[in-house]
């Protein structure tokens, strides 16, 4: 089903991705190019997203973590979900704080698939999205894997006008 103000030019693609630590426990951010056509107004509705982060390391007595997030603009620390351009998060972490053994594993993030009633989690206007890792107390890099789902979209003048703005302001 097309968004509102937006005629559908594709079918669903789907964007595999990947994007792995610089050094264990530092923040790193990868870069997505959808191709889109700014003179055709084209933009991407995003209707899933899957974030797959590595296991973190199972140290005895020592908590590990390791967060992602996809996001529409660059950022230079790890986004929440209160950031207006982070669409999706996910967290895997082990809290071993104070056991003596590998401790207990977590797993947290925010739905891959939108609910029935939404029709898409986000629209990206500008060309590219961004896929931001980061480790806590792990020996060695981490990193995500994931697809984004989703289809190009013509905006009319004035939607994509705004859309773009928008989306920038957000950065």
């Amino acid at each position: 089903m097309a968004v509102k103000g937006l005629s559908q030019t594709s079918e669903t693609i789907v964007i595999g991705f990947s994007v792995d630590e610089s050094a264990a426990n530092t923040f790193t951010q990868g870069q997505v190019d959808l191709q889109l056509n700014p003179l055709d107004n084209e933009v991407f509705v995003v209707t899933g997203i899957n974030l797959d982060p590595f296991f973190p390391s199972a140290l005895a007595a020592t908590d590990t973590r390791v967060k992602t997030a996809l996001t529409t603009t660059s950022r230079t620390s790890m986004p929440g979900l209160s950031d207006s351009a982070c669409l999706a998060t996910a967290v895997n972490q082990i809290q071993a704080a104070g056991f003596v053994d590998g401790g207990v594993g977590f797993q947290q993030s925010s739905f891959d698939t939108p609910p029935g009633m939404l029709d898409y989690l986000g629209i990206i206007a500008t060309n590219d999205f961004f896929i931001q890792v980061e480790g806590s107390g792990n020996p060695v890099p981490k990193g995500v894997t994931g697809k984004l789902y989703g289809y190009r979209a013509r905006a009319s003048a004035a939607t994509y006008a705004a859309l773009v703005q928008s989306e920038v302001l957000s950065s």
